[in-house]
């Protein structure tokens, strides 16, 4: 279920990385660009993968994104992963982007995508996981 769903939203999983919206990410018409956005999602969601895995990671697939509103030069980005599934060699994360609008300071979620990721050795391939306790 998205959040845009829920009376009042409020996001899941952990904080992993935050950043702010540059000029330099943006379009003609100073929206940040889709792209972007999915790149910074993936560096949050390979954050917490790697540490699942104890090491290298690899993206796998991207599921099920939808972006739910534009994003502004200057927005305060956060980005929030929950795991939803480990599996031999895989991990399916939740990542989610809220922004803040640094001048009303509210806040709004903005996207949400499902990335799954293996464990991968040092030649590429893929190994099982650390055994979890």
């Amino acid at each position: 279920m998205y959040e845009t769903e829920q009376d009042d939203p409020v996001p899941q999983g952990e904080l992993n990385m935050q950043i702010t919206a540059m000029p330099r990410e943006t379009n003609g018409f100073g929206d940040i660009y889709g792209g972007w956005l999915v790149a910074q999602m993936d560096l949050a969601g390979t954050a917490m993968a790697s540490r699942i895995a104890a090491g290298r990671v690899a993206t796998v697939a991207i599921e099920r994104m939808v972006f739910l509103v534009p994003v502004a030069v200057g927005s305060q980005l956060s980005f929030y992963t929950q795991v939803m599934e480990v599996g031999r060699s895989s991990i399916q994360l939740l990542v989610e982007v809220w922004d803040r609008d640094p001048l009303s300071s509210q806040r709004r979620k903005v996207t949400e995508a499902q990335f799954v990721f293996v464990a991968i050795d040092a030649h590429g391939r893929t190994h099982p996981l650390p055994v979890r306790s």
